[in-house]
């Protein structure tokens, strides 16, 4: 218990280059994904309403009492499940079979992150690339907001605008959601492309803002709200592009 409660602290499962997962339904996601599980702990309940944990290839398995589970989760109502697995690392490079990329330049919040990455999954967008400023995907409550998410989609972190610079040499058109775009609705949707959603503060960062070929904005109907959240602009955007 002492060395497990150790990965509560996000810069030991750095150093060790696993993240934690919790609950039933996030151990499910992880069981099917196929990702290297280094350790899980569960209790006699869970272990024999999902008898297939026997059968996951973890390196280490445990019978956990609730008491252990909730010293060991950073969750406020933790499940009976607690699992440690091993980080996918990602580079950012360009992958030939991705013709729409979503890039994040400095998402903060774990939240906005874990929603974003649900909808990329909704929507089958299998490519995420980050601004090294971006929360980490591993971020307890990104991964527990991602609903499973996580283990569908490649996001790598980077020099952002080196990258998108890469992106548009193969033909790529780089969008950019800005206050002072054009109708995002109205306008032509380019394929291959890539969307770029910026800081929940600050938006974009110029030196993003300019590699973007065009700027794109949600049109304000309502007129009083100053902006919004990252996360829905991101899910109003995305599905502009796969419905057009």
């Amino acid at each position: 218990m002492k060395f497990l409660s150790a990965y509560r602290q996000q810069k030991n499962c750095e150093a060790e280059g696993v993240f934690v997962v919790e609950g039933v339904k996030m151990a499910q996601e992880a069981l099917k994904s196929g990702w290297k599980i280094r350790t899980v702990c569960a209790t006699a309940e869970e272990w024999n309403a999902m008898d297939f944990f026997a059968h996951n290839g973890a390196d280490e398995v445990y019978e956990a009492s609730r008491e252990q589970i909730e010293r060991l989760s950073s969750l406020r109502s933790p499940q009976g499940v607690w699992m440690l697995v091993e980080r996918k690392t990602e580079n950012g490079e360009r992958r030939a079979e991705s013709p729409f990329v979503l890039a994040l330049d400095g998402i903060q919040d774990p939240g906005n992150m874990g929603a974003i990455l649900r909808t990329c999954d909704w929507f089958g967008v299998r490519d995420v690339v980050c601004s090294h400023e971006t929360v980490s995907c591993y971020n307890p409550k990104v991964v527990q907001a991602s609903m499973g998410a996580i283990f569908r989609t490649h996001v790598s972190y980077c020099e952002l605008a080196e990258t998108l610079m890469s992106y548009k040499k193969h033909g790529f058109a780089i969008n950019g959601a800005m206050l002072d775009g054009e109708d995002a609705f109205a306008a032509r949707k380019e394929r291959p492309c890539v969307l770029v959603i910026g800081n929940e503060g600050h938006g974009i960062s110029p030196e993003v803002a300019a590699v973007i070929d065009r700027r794109l904005t949600i049109p304000n109907i309502g007129g009083t709200c100053e902006s919004l959240n990252a996360s829905v602009a991101a899910a109003i955007l995305v599905s502009g592009f796969f419905r057009a």
